[in-house]
């Protein structure tokens, strides 16, 4: 069954689409009448909404490459471009498959969310129970899909998601393992029984590890997944993403012409290698006729598709998601199904008017330039499911959660406060539209996703910034001393840049008045570690014990890290020549990719440690020390 319902909201009218199976016999007798219509209220409350005031104009199914720009493209060309899906098919050719598997923390549980490529027929349905040979319990939970482009039906059945399942296992005990296991249903293969750790309960002293990283994707990201699984197998507790999780929107990158200060091209004719570490596959031969394009010189990291990106990077990472809850923020590069054109403008001819390998007299993407699918974080709403619901919040956009000694707050600096990076309709408005041209609107246009009371010019009418002055003022201190925040967006940086401006006016005060001892972000393609700041970037050298040892000043200072360099195929960030470290940076790494890991080792110290992709162990250390526990 299928419906759809129209929305009102301050300047648009909105259109959501959602999915629920029709109920069979079966179904009916295991699900009450109750829990079925609540169901489907939380699923129609859940969807995302798109705007289609404007029609698409661009092909049916847009393919960057072409040399063979259909949904296969040069398969063979591509072969590092398969991923395993999360559990293997019982047969030689499966009508339908389990391909994602990812845990979440909630409030007393686990979110266990999975993808399949076609729907399961009814009730998406976890068995679980405390050891492995007793799965005695059944928890029933929700299916929601959208109109991907191109849709499952055109694509490998192994290698393809379009129905999204949730399931919400709650009123479990905390740091305790539990043990399920996905039933086959509508051609799917049962999984083998698999296992998840609830989060420790706040208060709980015990020390814990996890993983930190951002700006990720599949390209020059080797490295950074083969010492995070490590990390996993070592037992870091989880796994936090902090935006710009698998690059999809660089789907084009191949049939872009190159600007001359771009510091990496793929177009073929002036390919490089990004510096930094790559696998020694990238050395291999192309095929015959392939073009060394999307990802290396000789090919082979980037599908041509923008869906299909995020089905390969969902499933390559699935060794960390199934194995550990991998709680993630957004970031820019989930917005929308591209960013901007290059020159010769033949994106905006591609998909604005269905020309290939053409050119445009000017770059005039608009929202309405993307299939209404890969628009308005739609992709990246169905793939992940966090608790921002359970946590007052909104959906996978901001929420907050506890582990042991640290709340962790995970704030959208991508929308929803004043002048952000990508915005609503209301800042295309003139004079008294209620809602902008088609001209007006820029391809990565986005929410609100919160309600917005008042003026969108003060940072108080939005419901992200009410949400957040609760949840500080909510912080049970005795149980949490460690509080960490976490944007895509940078504060400070040795680059600087308007947005930045954007997120402090937004929030830093908000944050050091609740006393938030760090402040984590990515989006510049970097490691860098910053002095401990106060507002308005003033180094507070009070806190500064050594190069790698910070105190805490509690309405004073902030540690702020941009840990940006997971991987990604736009390389690193770095600076030009002329242009100088500022002295708010204490450590810069332009080269090396990895991750970061934190520890809180008890509720005065704990210690982060950038991991290095290539092998050479610890790039960077930092401890940090709560003020007045410890004599220098």
């Amino acid at each position: 069954m299928a419906g759809e319902a129209v929305l009102a909201g301050p300047w648009q009218s909105l259109t959501q689409s959602f999915f629920w199976p029709k109920p069979s016999v079966d179904m009916k007798t295991r699900v009450a009448g109750a829990a079925l219509c609540c169901l489907l209220a939380a699923l129609a409350e859940a969807a995302p909404v798109v705007d289609t005031t404007y029609a698409y104009t661009g092909p049916a199914i847009p393919v960057g490459d072409w040399v063979d720009p259909t949904v296969n493209g040069n398969g063979k060309g591509f072969p590092r471009l398969v991923e395993p899906p999360a559990v293997a098919p019982s047969t030689k050719n499966p009508t339908n498959n389990v391909n994602v598997i990812q845990l979440s923390y909630l409030p007393n549980g686990i979110n266990i969310h999975y993808q399949t490529p076609f729907g399961l027929g009814e009730l998406p349905t976890i068995m679980w129970g405390t050891t492995a040979g007793k799965l005695d319990n059944a928890t029933h939970g929700y299916t929601h899909t959208y109109d991907r482009t191109p849709p499952c039906s055109l694509v490998a059945v192994t290698q393809c998601s379009q129905f999204f399942h949730d399931v919400q296992v709650t009123g479990l005990k905390p740091g305790t393992t539990y043990y399920y296991q996905i039933p086959g249903a509508n051609g799917t293969t049962t999984s083998p029984v698999m296992k998840f750790t609830t989060a420790l309960a706040a208060g709980d002293e015990t020390p814990f590890s996890m993983a930190v990283l951002n700006d990720m994707g599949y390209t020059n990201a080797a490295g950074t997944f083969q010492h995070l699984t490590q990390a996993v197998d070592e037992g870091v507790a989880f796994a936090w993403h902090g935006g710009d999780l698998s690059y999809a929107d660089d789907w084009y990158s191949g049939i872009l012409p190159c600007e001359s200060d771009w510091p990496v091209c793929y177009n073929g004719t002036s390919t490089q290698l990004p510096p930094g570490d790559f696998p020694s596959a990238y050395n291999d031969p192309l095929p015959e006729g392939e073009v060394p394009n999307q990802g290396g010189p000789l090919g082979g990291d980037m599908s041509v598709l923008y869906e299909s990106n995020w089905d390969l990077w969902q499933q390559w990472i699935g060794k960390v998601t199934n194995k550990v809850p991998y709680m993630v923020i957004p970031g820019n590069h989930e917005a929308a199904c591209a960013e901007f054109d290059g020159p010769g403008n033949p994106l905006t001819a591609y998909l604005d008017g269905d020309q290939s390998n053409a050119t445009a007299a000017n770059s005039s993407l608009t929202y309405y330039s993307c299939p209404p699918s890969q628009r308005n974080f739609t992709t990246y709403q169905h793939r992940f499911y966090m608790p921002g619901d359970e946590t007052g919040g909104v959906g996978n956009f901001w929420y907050s959660f506890d582990y042991g000694m640290v709340h962790f707050i995970a704030i959208n600096g991508e929308t929803d406060f004043p002048n952000s990076p990508e915005y609503p309709f209301e800042a295309d408005l003139k004079g008294n539209e209620t809602h902008p041209t088609e001209s007006q609107t820029y391809v990565t246009d986005s929410g609100p996703f919160g309600a917005v009371n008042g003026s969108y010019s003060k940072v108080q009418s939005y419901q992200q910034y009410q949400w957040l002055v609760k949840d500080l003022a909510n912080v049970d201190r005795s149980k949490t001393p460690w509080v960490i925040a976490m944007s895509h967006r940078p504060m400070y940086s040795s680059e600087t840049s308007s947005y930045q401006t954007y997120v402090r006016n937004a929030f830093e005060a908000l944050l050091l008045e609740n006393n938030v001892d760090m402040y984590l972000s990515g989006h510049i393609h970097w490691y860098e570690r910053l002095w401990p700041l106060g507002a308005n970037g003033t180094i507070d050298s009070t806190s500064i014990v050594n190069n790698n040892t910070y105190l805490t000043n509690p309405g004073k200072s902030m540690t702020h890290i941009i840990n940006g360099m997971a991987g990604n195929i736009e390389s690193h960030s770095f600076l030009d020549a002329d242009e100088p470290i500022k002295n708010i940076t204490n450590v810069l790494d332009q080269e090396h990719y990895g991750f970061s890991k934190l520890t809180v080792l008890n509720a005065t110290a704990l210690k982060w440690d950038f991991i290095r992709g290539d092998g050479a162990g610890i790039g960077d250390s930092l401890t940090l020390l709560k003020k007045g526990c410890y004599n220098f």
